[in-house]
């Protein structure tokens, strides 16, 4: 779908504040609520706006404790492999296939390192795992943006 400014101000909008409301909304962009929510209803239909959510900051979840783990698969796991077995573990918030010497990178969010080392030993007793090599995040300097 091709988005025009006003979709592009509207999704801008609902980024910073998805529970605004239409009338908020069309303050913003120069429209009416019902033309906001027409576009956001065809934004929707569309594929352009997937959902709506909550960000929760981690450690409220207990989640304090952050690493990125590559892993190393044996043969020619395809990635659909990879991302079934990785989906078995919660504490993966993310996961993508990389270029590189590693095959996929890993997101963890656990308690403490602990449990970090926890998920890493769940995830090498897969059995396409050769090994991975993690690293343990001490800060965040800039945050995901939406």
């Amino acid at each position: 779908m091709k988005l025009d400014g006003l979709d592009r101000a509207i999704i801008g909008v609902l980024v910073e504040d998805a529970r605004a409301t239409y009338a908020e909304i069309g303050a913003h962009v120069g429209l009416s609520a019902p033309a906001v929510k027409r576009r956001v209803d065809r934004l929707l239909a569309s594929g352009a706006i997937t959902g709506f959510s909550a960000r929760v900051e981690p450690s409220a979840l207990g989640w304090t404790t952050e690493a990125y783990v590559e892993l190393f698969c044996r043969g020619k796991t395809s990635p659909a492999e990879i991302g079934v077995a990785i989906a078995r573990h919660p504490e993966v918030v993310s996961a993508c296939t990389v270029t590189g010497e590693a095959d996929a990178l890993l997101h963890i969010r656990a308690t403490d390192v602990r449990d970090v080392e926890r998920v890493i030993e769940r995830i090498a007793a897969e059995p396409f795992v050769v090994r991975t090599k993690s690293s343990i995040v001490l800060s965040r300097l800039i945050d995901e943006k939406p």
